[in-house]
């Protein structure tokens, strides 16, 4: 019988030909692009510039110099750093050994540091000088040996102090920038370990690997419409599910990575002008901050800046107002267990005939995934059967595709769990809509059930934005004699704006809402917020359980 190309046995023998089974790994783009751009800006950071040709030999010495520390292939790094070359490098460098990078959150506590160093199996500890006390206090509770690099920023001003490691530009000194490295073995090969920000218990160590970081990677490209004249400013957090990989994104198309220590109004709107920022990422409260930001910070540009935000849903009257400052928004939805952000608010052309808040509201939904993902569903989470595409019928969000996370890190049933069915269930409820774009309405523990009545804590703090004296909302549960939940509202004013009492706000939402959703409570103050600045709502949902019921009005 002659071969077929169908034929199984065919099939195999010709995936182990060498020329056509190359491991996917994001380690590819730093290559082409130091080979094809040598000479083009990679990085800038203050007064720094390192070309593609330099920012490669970096991360070649980073590599070097790891292996020369006993670095080798399944051994973890972790870094502790803002966003700086430095943690860029790491995303390369650390890789190109076939260790596991472990980029941690700089907002956490020693405490939990600790556990993370530990848990991770961390043999080595890069750490931004202005950190050195969280660094130092961690590896004390860590009570082993580790390898310890601190960086000195000349960015920092002088924060921080040293920590008893070896400098981080002696330590590359150390390395040899023609250090060939290699790739992967196995694209499923484990090249990341990102902990999720729990809200109770410790965090749980999500495991990427290569093939999921270049899918992902090409995923924000497409998504986000990059190209070689991308100049991406670095308002998200790198060590935010890999800076939601766009890390690995901007190099595989030779854009430039603009750094940012610190995330400000004052420093971004400059950075903006004088880098000529294309494209930046934030959750909705970065995009906040920089709309309540004083007007002597918002200085103009003479061009669009595309900004993608996720991580919650942005209420409508952002996208508008951010609009009004020359920006335009793309709304991106994802978890850490799936890279990041997996879907898109694709742009249909005919919302532009659309008043703006009608606009606004279509492009605030979660939308469609990224061709890079398989697949997403909206499902009942007793029948697993999809929900009707009707705008109303609330299910779970469910994800399956390459750039699904591997697994938590010692924690099978964790990942049992949550894979059950043969897909990841992220425990966001969402409806789908008739034109089959998805729009979460909340996290399942945050829906407010009032007389049998389920409210979107979402819906009613999307009414509570739109008031010209509210600038951040957030709606919780608490107990209700009558109704057994109402919605319980905290907000925060907006600086110098009017002053308004509890009343005025129920007014507001009277306008907005149909009766059984309007907060029966409101409490005024500032929010609580988690590591990565989300605000807490199991903090505001304890609070909420000590809140006596207000008379009926």
């Amino acid at each position: 019988m002659s071969e077929s190309p169908g034929d199984s046995a065919y099939q195999r023998d010709l995936a182990k030909n060498p020329a056509n089974h190359v491991p996917l790994t994001p380690l590819s783009f730093l290559a082409r692009s130091a080979a094809v751009y040598p000479d083009k800006i990679a990085v800038i950071h203050g007064r720094q510039r390192y070309t593609y040709r330099h920012f490669a030999e970096r991360c070649h010495r980073l590599a070097s110099a790891l292996a020369r520390a006993g670095v080798g292939k399944g051994d973890t790094v972790s870094v502790l750093a803002p966003n700086i070359p430095a943690l860029l490098e790491a995303h390369y460098g650390v890789p190109m050994l076939g260790a596991v990078l472990n980029a941690i959150n700089i907002r956490l506590d020693a405490d939990t540091v600790a556990f993370i160093l530990e848990h991770g199996g961390a043999k080595v500890l890069i750490a931004d000088r202005e950190f050195a006390e969280v660094a130092q206090a961690a590896v004390r509770k860590l009570g082993r040996d580790i390898v310890l690099v601190e960086i000195d920023d000349p960015e920092a001003g002088g924060a921080g102090h040293s920590f008893g490691g070896i400098d981080y530009e002696a330590f590359l000194e150390q390395g040899d920038p023609g250090f060939a490295g290699a790739l992967p073995d196995d694209e499923w090969q484990a090249i990341a370990l990102n902990y999720t920000s729990g809200t109770t218990g410790n965090p749980k160590g999500v495991v990427y690997a290569h093939r999921g970081a270049y899918l992902n990677a090409i995923g924000q490209i497409l998504a986000f419409g990059l190209t070689p004249k991308t100049r991406y400013l670095w308002t998200l957090p790198m060590f935010h599910c890999n800076g939601w990989t766009y890390t690995w994104a901007v190099t595989a198309i030779a854009g430039t990575h603009v750094c940012l220590r610190r995330v400000d109004p004052a420093l971004i709107f400059p950075a903006i002008r004088d880098h000529t920022v294309t494209h930046m990422c934030g959750a909705p409260i970065v995009l906040n901050m920089m709309i309540h930001a004083p007007e002597e910070q918002k200085l103009r540009f003479d061009h669009t800046v595309e900004v993608a935000t996720g991580g919650a849903a942005p209420p409508s009257s952002v996208i508008e107002r951010m609009e009004a400052m020359g920006f335009r928004v793309t709304h991106l939805y994802g978890l850490t267990e799936t890279y990041g952000p997996s879907t898109v608010c694709d742009w249909q052309e005919g919302w532009a005939e659309l008043e703006l808040e009608q606009r606004s509201g279509k492009m605030a939904r979660q939308g469609v995934h990224y061709p890079t993902l398989q697949g997403m569903r909206v499902v009942d989470p007793e029948t697993m059967l999809d929900v009707s595409a009707d705008g109303e019928t609330l299910g779970e969000v469910l994800f399956r595709g390459n750039t699904v996370m591997m697994g938590y890190l010692k924690n099978p049933a964790a990942s049992d769990e949550a894979f059950a069915g043969g897909w990841y269930h992220s425990g966001d409820l969402a409806v789908l809509h008739p034109d089959g774009y998805m729009e979460v309405k909340d996290r399942a523990k945050d829906i407010i059930i009032s007389g049998g009545e389920n409210i979107s804590s979402l819906e009613v703090e999307e009414a509570l934005y739109r008031h010209p004296s509210i600038m951040e909302a957030a709606v919780v549960a608490r107990p209700d004699e009558k109704w057994g939940e109402s919605p319980c509202a905290f907000v925060t004013l907006k600086p110098g704006a009017p002053i308004i009492d509890a009343e005025t706000v129920i007014d507001w939402c009277r306008q907005k809402l149909a009766r059984y959703k309007i907060p029966r409570t409101i409490v005024f103050g500032p929010l609580p917020k988690t590591s990565t600045g989300k605000i807490q709502k199991f903090v505001l949902r304890q609070q909420a359980q000590h809140i006596r019921n207000n008379p009926e009005k």
